[in-house]
C-alpha cells in the first residue's frame, strides 16, 4: 500500500508555507515516497516554527511596548515634588493630571497619522513626544529650567498623547497579525500596560540616584529605548492573509492560554519581590529577572510546536470569541431576521434593538444609541474613578501619614490592575462551562469599587489603605481590558479605533470633574486655619489627616454606585443578543 505522504506533510507544514516537494527514496518503486527520517521531522518542525515565529515576535514586541509605556500611572510618585517646586495648589496640580489624561482625547490623531505614515515612523513619533513631554518636566524638577504653568500643562498633554499613540501602534499590530483570537491578543498586551509602575519603581531603585524626579527621566528615555529594541520585528511585520486552519487556531488557543499563565506569574513576581528591592544590587537582580519574564513569551510557541511534533496532534478545549465568529454570527442573525437586515425589538419587552454583535457603527450611529450612553456612563462612573484615584494616590498616602509607602502603594495598584486586566479574558476561556454576556462580567467587576471607597472613608490604618487600593486597581484594570472587547462586539471591530476613542473621552472629563472635586475638598480641609495643615514654600498647602479625603471617598463611592447601576442596565438590554449569538454558535459548531 502506498504511504500517505501528503497527509504527513500537511501535519508539519502550515498552509501558508510554500509547498515543499519530497524527493523519491532511492531504490523505491516508481512514484513511491520514502519514509521520513528523524532529521526530516526536525526540519519540518523548524520550518513550521519559522513560518509562525513572526506573529509571535510581533506579540512579544507589543508586550514590551505596553509594559514600558504606561507612564501616566506613576504620576503619584513625583506629583508631590512637582507641587512643591512649582508652588501650586492641589487644584492646579490636579489640572496637570487632567492634562495627561486629556491626551487621550487626541488619540484619533494617531489613526490619521497611520493613514499617511509607516508604522515604525508613528512608533518613533510617540517616543519623541514622550521624550519632550517628560524630559522637560524633569528639567523643571531639577531646577535646570524654569517654565510657566501653562507650558508645564502643555508638556503633560503631549506626554499623555504619546501614550495613546503607543497604544494605537500596539492595537494595529495585533489586528494585522492575529485574525483568530484577536480579542485575546489585544487583552494580553493591554494587560501588560498595568505593570509599568512596578517596572519603573524597580528600575528607579536599580539606578544609583535617589530622587522622585528620576521617574520623569525614566519616563522620557525608556520608551525611546524600547522603540529601538522592537524596531526590527515591527519593520518586518506583514499582515496575515492566508486562511487559518482549524488545527492552527486550536494551537494558537493553547499558546495564548500558556501566555496568560506566564503573565500571571510575571505579575506575582513583580508584586511579591518588588518590596524586597531595598538594596541597589538586589534591585538590579530583580529588574533583570523582570526583563527575563518579559522574554519568556518568545519560547512558548516553540514549546507548543515541539509538543505537536512529539504527539502528532494537538487539541485545545477552548473555543474563543474571535472576529470570524462575529462574521459567522452576522450571517446567522441575518437568517433569523428573514435576511432583511432590519432590526427588530426583543421579545422580552426591554426595548433593546437586537442588532447583531459586531455590526459596524459610524460615529453618528454610535452617539444615537442608548446602549452606548449606558456603556459610557458605566465607564465614566467606574474605570475613570479608578484612574483619578491613582493620580491622587501620592497625596492620599501623604495625608494619612504613609508618604514613605507611596511607591509600594503605586506598585500595589499597578499589580492589581494588571491582574484585573488578565481576569478580563475569563469570559473567553471559560465560556464552554460558564457563559454569561460580557456586559454582566463588566457589572460584576464594577461592584467592588463602592465597597472599596466605603472602606477607605471609614476604616483606619495602613491595611485598609492597601486593601482599598488593591480593590480599586483590580476593578479598574478589568474594566480597561474588557472595554476593548465590548466596544468591538457591540459597535463593530472595524470601527473600533474611532468608537473606542469616543468612549475614552470620558477619561479626561472624569479626571477634570472627579479630580477637581477631590482637590477642592483637599484645599478646603488644608486651609491655613486648619491646625493640621502644613504650609510649604511659596504657599503650597499640604493637608494632613483622615479628613482630607474622607468626603472625597464618599462622593467617589456614590458615583461608582451609579456606574454599577448603568452596567446592569446595559447587561439587561444586551442579554438577548448575546444569548442569541451563543445559541447560534453552539448550533453551528455542533455543541
Amino acid at each position: 500500500m502506498r504511504p500517505r505522504r501528503d497527509s504527513e506533510k500537511r501535519r508539519f507544514y502550515p498552509e501558508h508555507l510554500p509547498h515543499q516537494k519530497t524527493q523519491k527514496k532511492r531504490g523505491s518503486p516508481s512514484g513511491e515516497f520514502g519514509i521520513l527520517r528523524p532529521g526530516d521531522y526536525i526540519r519540518c518542525l523548524w520550518l513550521a516554527m519559522a513560518g509562525q515565529s513572526r506573529k509571535w515576535m510581533i506579540l512579544v514586541a507589543t508586550i514590551w511596548i505596553q509594559a514600558f509605556t504606561g507612564t501616566n500611572f506613576d504620576f503619584s510618585a513625583y506629583s508631590s515634588n512637582l507641587k512643591s517646586v512649582m508652588g501650586v495648589s492641589q487644584v492646579q496640580l490636579n489640572y496637570l493630571a487632567v492634562a495627561s489624561d486629556l491626551g487621550k482625547a487626541f488619540g484619533w490623531s494617531s489613526g490619521l497619522a497611520l493613514l499617511c505614515l509607516p508604522l515604525p515612523v508613528v512608533l518613533f513619533i510617540a517616543a519623541f513626544m514622550g521624550l519632550v513631554g517628560y524630559g522637560l518636566q524633569w528639567l523643571v524638577l531639577q531646577n535646570l529650567l524654569s517654565l510657566p504653568y501653562f507650558m508645564v500643562f502643555f508638556l503633560c498633554l503631549v506626554a499623555g498623547c504619546s501614550i495613546c499613540w503607543f497604544n494605537t501602534v500596539c492595537f494595529v499590530l495585533c489586528i494585522r497579525n492575529f485574525t483568530v483570537n484577536r480579542s485575546l491578543a489585544l487583552s494580553l498586551t493591554v494587560s501588560y500596560n498595568g505593570v509599568s509602575p512596578a517596572l519603573y519603581t524597580l528600575l528607579a531603585r536599580a539606578v544609583p540616584l535617589e530622587s522622585n524626579a528620576l521617574y520623569l527621566l525614566l519616563n522620557a528615555l525608556v520608551p525611546l529605548v524600547i522603540s529601538v529594541v522592537v524596531l526590527l520585528p515591527v519593520i518586518r511585520q506583514t499582515a496575515v492573509k492566508h486562511p487559518v486552519s482549524q488545527d492552527e487556531a486550536r494551537r494558537d488557543s493553547l499558546v495564548f492560554l500558556l501566555l496568560y499563565v506566564l503573565a500571571l506569574l510575571a505579575g506575582i513576581y513583580l508584586l511579591v519581590l518588588n518590596s524586597l528591592a531595598s538594596g541597589l544590587t538586589v534591585a538590579r537582580l530583580l529588574f533583570a529577572g523582570a526583563l527575563l519574564t518579559l522574554t519568556f513569551p518568545l519560547f512558548i510557541p516553540g514549546v507548543i510546536y515541539a509538543r505537536e511534533w512529539a504527539k502528532r496532534t494537538i487539541y485545545s478545549g477552548f473555543n474563543l470569541v474571535d472576529v470570524e465568529n462575529l462574521e459567522l454570527q452576522k450571517g446567522l442573525m441575518g437568517k433569523d431576521n428573514g435576511g432583511s437586515g432590519e432590526r427588530k425589538e426583543s421579545d422580552d419587552g426591554s426595548g433593546f434593538c437586537e442588532n447583531v454583535l459586531g455590526e459596524e457603527h459610524s460615529a453618528k450611529m454610535l452617539v444615537g444609541r442608548l446602549d452606548f450612553w449606558l456603556y459610557y456612563l458605566a465607564y465614566f462612573c467606574g474605570g475613570t474613578v479608578g484612574i483619578v484615584y491613582s493620580n491622587n494616590l501620592g497625596q492620599i498616602a501623604q495625608s494619612l501619614g504613609y508618604a514613605a509607602e507611596t511607591e509600594a502603594l503605586v506598585t500595589l495598584y499597578s499589580a492589581c490592575s494588571f491582574f484585573g486586566r488578565l481576569l478580563a479574558a475569563a469570559p473567553d476561556f471559560f465560556r464552554e462551562k460558564v457563559y454569561y454576556a460580557r456586559t454582566l462580567w463588566l457589572a460584576a467587576a464594577l461592584a467592588p469599587m463602592p465597597t472599596a471607597f466605603l472602606l477607605l472613608a471609614t476604616a483606619t490604618g495602613g491595611k485598609a489603605l492597601q486593601i482599598g487600593t488593591g480593590l480599586v486597581g483590580l476593578s479598574s484594570g478589568f474594566i480597561f481590558a474588557a472595554a476593548v472587547s465590548i466596544t468591538s462586539e457591540l459597535f463593530g471591530p472595524n470601527s473600533f479605533g474611532v468608537n473606542h476613542n469616543i468612549l475614552i473621552t470620558n477619561i479626561p472629563l472624569g479626571s477634570l470633574v472627579y479630580g477637581s472635586l477631590a482637590a477642592l475638598l483637599y484645599d478646603a480641609n488644608g486651609s491655613s486655619s486648619n491646625p493640621h495643615s502644613i504650609v510649604l514654600v511659596e504657599g503650597a498647602i499640604v493637608c494632613m489627616g483622615r479628613q482630607c479625603y474622607r468626603e472625597t471617598f464618599l462622593w467617589w463611592g456614590c458615583i461608582c454606585v451609579v456606574g454599577v447601576a448603568s452596567s446592569f442596565a446595559l447587561f439587561f438590554r444586551t442579554r438577548p443578543v448575546y444569548n442569541r449569538f451563543e445559541y447560534n454558535r453552539t448550533i453551528t459548531q455542533g455543541f
